[in-house]
């Protein structure tokens, strides 16, 4: 029986997951995403989560035929790396994974992805239809994208296509993405975004609310579990409502997808506040065909099952390789 890897290295957690040659999962292991003080913190929780993973399963590192990782970006895929991820601290420049993932698993079979192009494998490698024009779409502590088009998966030259959390929907600028740039989707609508948008917004307009706006660990949990109830929250979730929308137009109108499946902390927490705007804009916004626009069929195990089937397949998510 051959063995393989998955792993979701996040911006808030990493995962790991080991499978057989069915994709059933003997053995996982989770832990937080170190903060610091360097990148190599967060190697070795990658590599500790993957040890934890095999030893549930019964097996040693190296019994392991190939490996997938979905990692957050920007990415350096020739040196197979993070480098200078938007969503954790500065002090973290650059991430090596690749490398001493082979080394523990004693493979040079180890394949990296976007963690949104993982997702996008993940969906297409369960889907019943395995549509070839389709889009995973991440809203949680950043936005992303993983596409297929034609049946193939956009990876780009350095890996980092499908970054659609950079886009830039407000030429104004009004808020900074974590990037340092301004006027992009994430800066917005992105589960670490929220609560600073939501008190630039505040601050323009100091209405009364309940929302705790001036409190440290204001968060975007607060904006939505306000929804119906504070007229402030319904405000900060309508002007979400608006940004999500048109950022999903342009995905539509750059790739023309069947079918956008839509995961990540944010939208799986609060499906109905998150879709419902999306999709009942979506007519006013898009020329071409509009999409089916669904929640994710796989949960926040998305970019780790997406990472498996990656490592079951040669990297590529395609079923035929089996």
């Amino acid at each position: 029986m051959a063995y393989y890897v998955g792993v979701d290295l996040g911006a808030t957690n990493v995962r790991s997951v080991v499978g057989d040659d069915e994709g059933t999962i003997l053995g996982e292991a989770r832990d937080n995403t170190p903060r610091g003080p360097t990148g190599i913190a967060v190697t070795e929780a990658v590599l500790g989560v993957v040890r934890e993973a095999c030893a549930e399963a019964g097996i040693d590192p190296s019994d392991a035929v190939a490996a997938g990782i979905g990692a957050i970006g920007p990415l350096d895929l020739a040196e197979g790396a993070v480098e200078n991820p938007a969503n954790l601290p500065d002090t973290i420049d650059r991430i090596p994974l690749t490398g001493p993932l082979s080394v523990l698993l004693e493979t040079d079979e180890v394949y990296l992805h976007n963690d949104t192009n993982a997702g996008v494998i993940g969906e297409r490698f369960h889907s019943d239809r395995n549509p070839d024009d389709m889009v995973y779409l991440t809203i949680s502590s950043g936005i992303g994208a993983g596409v297929c088009v034609d049946g193939h998966v956009l990876a780009g030259w350095d890996g980092n296509a499908g970054e659609v959390g950079h886009l830039t929907l407000d030429p104004h600028g009004f808020m900074t993405c974590g990037c340092g740039h301004n006027g992009h989707w994430e800066g917005y609508c992105s589960g670490n975004n929220i609560p600073k948008y939501a008190r630039e917004l505040h601050e323009e307009d100091p209405v009364d609310t309940a929302l705790p706006v001036s409190d440290p660990d204001f968060s975007a949990v607060d904006v939505f579990e306000h929804a119906g109830e504070d007229e402030f929250a319904d405000h900060i979730i309508s002007q979400l409502g608006h940004w999500n929308a048109m950022g999903v137009a342009n995905i539509v109108h750059a790739y023309a997808p069947l079918i956008i499946y839509v995961g990540g902390a944010v939208a799986l927490n609060n499906p109905d506040l998150v879709l419902a705007p999306i999709r009942e804009q979506m007519s006013e916004m898009v020329m071409s065909n509009i999409p089916e626009i669904q929640l994710t069929t796989l949960g926040d195990e998305v970019v780790v099952e997406g990472a498996l089937a990656s490592a079951m397949t040669g990297g590529t998510g395609d079923r035929s390789r089996l």
